[in-house]
């Protein structure tokens, strides 16, 4: 019974920092409200977008008085702002930003107008979006399930340490090569699909979804070394479990691939 008490608190701790990391991440969509004359309007505006075709950006606005704009322009560019007038679908507003090259990225700013007077849904801040080449979905799934794994059962690794009549060496064991597997196999294979590099973490680049999979994994391999021929690891393996959980609540995607756009404004 405490096993599966113990693999229940690994799973609810595993979900919290899953869910807390994807949400903060720079790709997850801007949602908010905006108060207009004849009340507010939910909206929901993309942070990722496909190479494959333009981006959509819609709102339901059901008050046909409101109009609504799209400004956007090269992400870290001296580019002029481009305008976009958006267009009426009903209830909705509908506008639409260019594609780009994998790892392009556009800032963005949508701008209703009410009765004469200009509201932007980001305030003063721009929405940047990025764009990536289509990735599988077989591998996409298989990704988010092995490192899912991977986060559960370091979880649970680090609950073993701390009960002294469990062994959570086994458990550290199958945490390396799950890490392995889902962070430098799986890992790599999506962001050749995404964005055409195998690679962009320490020391080659600074993404930290690829730095961070490779501290988390550095940290499972020194608890594993210190465990060679039945010696005692529990603090090793607490300490792994402890350094995995930190590095995985730094958000989804931050400082991710990007690319450089020349110099020249269009």
């Amino acid at each position: 019974m405490k096993k599966v008490l113990f693999w229940f608190l690994a799973f609810i701790i595993t979900a919290a920092s899953a869910v807390y990391q994807r949400m903060t991440g720079p790709t997850h969509p801007v949602r908010g409200k905006a108060a207009l004359s004849n009340g507010e309007v939910n909206f929901k505006l993309p942070r990722s977008a496909e190479i494959t075709s333009d981006c959509e950006v819609g709102l339901e606005v059901p008050d046909t008085e409101v109009a609504g704009r799209l400004l956007f322009r090269r992400f870290k560019t001296d580019d002029s702002w481009t305008e976009v007038v958006m267009v009426r679908q009903e209830k909705r507003l509908v506008g639409s930003l260019p594609k780009q090259p994998m790892a392009g990225k556009l800032a963005y700013k949508v701008v209703l107008t009410d009765r004469g007077k200009d509201t932007s849904l980001s305030g003063d801040e721009d929405i940047v979006i990025r764009f990536k080449g289509t990735v599988p979905t077989a591998l996409l799934l298989a990704h988010i399930l092995v490192i899912f794994a991977a986060m559960l059962f370091s979880t649970r690794a680090g609950i073993a340490a701390l009960d002294k009549k469990s062994d959570p060496r086994r458990l550290a064991v199958w945490t390396a090569v799950l890490f392995f597997v889902g962070g430098f196999i799986l890992g790599p294979l999506m962001q050749k699909f995404a964005f055409d590099s195998w690679w962009t973490g320490f020391p080659l680049g600074r993404d930290l979804t690829d730095s961070k999979t490779l501290f988390a994994m550095l940290a499972w391999v020194v608890a594993l070394v210190a465990g060679r021929g039945g010696r005692k690891n529990r603090a090793w393996v607490l300490a792994a479990s402890i350094v995995t959980l930190i590095v995985f609540l730094i958000p989804h995607s931050l400082l991710g691939s990007e690319l450089k756009y020349s110099g020249t404004p269009r």
